[in-house]
């Protein structure tokens, strides 16, 4: 009984070059420019008239990016971190709760592929929710935020200065649009460099960051992986869920599934590092992005295997509305 606490006492002192290095802030933040610039350049004008076409994916996918994963990071934060002695869940929690707040990341458009989903849809709801992302990453976090800190704790969520941040790492996502309408074959090549680097930043995670943070992952607490692997799991299930129960095509089903599931890793990371920087806490305002960003690899891997013996005969027969 003594040593539980002991464990968690250790933790509330995690400081930021515990979890993420000089070097590691400088790269991920030029990663996760090079990925948002990566993004624009893969739209077309003819993604946004197919989407105005057919808006009923990107309503849904909307309705579940912004309406369940913070509800469901909220929820584990409640019933599963707040166990933990608060003085080390608050800032967990607030980590937590951005990671349910931010858009959906591009990992979802490769595993939307392995996973016979619609490529086309995955993409173009990725782009629409970073685009919403500034509005309604600061709305939602604000929200549920409000309903965990109040005025009067020592931890406050900087919703100004989340916002300029947004705004700033929007830039690269416009410029990116601007290339591709102007240079179909640069912008088609920057987006192959912006897909490249994702998957770089998911290998740099595991080749890197893993061996060098193992004693930290070891005395982590087991609340906190929980919050951090249900969140992606949970996610792909409940909307997976919803769009089979609405009856839509299978394959948009998996990509709705996986489009809300997985989320923008780097970006909550480089929020973190980026508004967070003054804050003594913010290492432990990192864990769970930087945990997520590990596991949701694992998760959508498992969960593409499983989507992959879909009978694709079978689907070929229904009306694919979206």
């Amino acid at each position: 009984m003594i040593a539980a606490p002991l464990i968690i006492a250790t933790q509330t002192v995690v400081n930021e070059q515990d979890v993420v290095t000089p070097f590691e802030q400088a790269l991920l933040v030029g990663l996760v420019f090079v990925i948002m610039f990566g993004l624009g350049a893969g739209l077309t004008p003819r993604d946004f008239k197919l989407a105005v076409r057919r808006p009923y994916g990107l309503i849904i996918g909307f309705l579940t990016q912004f309406g369940i994963m913070p509800l469901l990071a909220y929820v584990l934060v409640v019933t599963v971190l707040f166990q933990l002695p608060r003085e080390y869940a608050a800032p967990v929690a607030l980590g937590a709760l951005l990671m349910g707040c931010v858009p959906a990341g591009t990992t979802s458009n490769i595993f939307t592929y392995f996973s016979k989903g619609n490529l086309a849809l995955s993409v173009i709801m990725t782009t629409n929710s970073t685009l919403w992302a500034i509005l309604m990453t600061p709305l939602v976090l604000a929200l549920y935020g409000s309903l965990i800190f109040t005025e009067s704790s020592d931890l406050q969520i900087p919703i100004v200065n989340i916002v300029v941040t947004l705004a700033t790492l929007l830039i690269p996502v416009v410029a990116g649009m601007i290339l591709r309408k102007y240079s179909a074959n640069v912008g088609a090549v920057m987006e192959l460099l912006g897909g490249f680097f994702g998957l770089f930043f998911i290998v740099f995670l595991m080749a890197t960051w893993v061996p060098r943070n193992w004693a930290l992952l070891t005395s982590t607490p087991w609340q906190t992986y929980l919050v951090a692997i249900g969140l992606g799991l949970f996610g792909i299930a409940v909307a997976y869920g919803i769009a089979r129960a609405i009856r839509l095509h299978p394959m948009n089903a998996r990509t709705i599934g996986l489009e809300t599931g997985i989320q923008n890793g780097p970006l909550a990371i480089a929020i973190v590092l980026l508004t967070f920087a003054d804050n003594p806490d913010i290492g432990l305002i990192l864990i769970v992005p930087a945990l997520y960003s590990l596991f949701i690899v694992i998760v959508a891997t498992f969960v593409t295997f499983w989507f992959r013996r879909a009978n694709v005969a079978e689907e070929q027969k229904i009306p694919n509305l979206l």
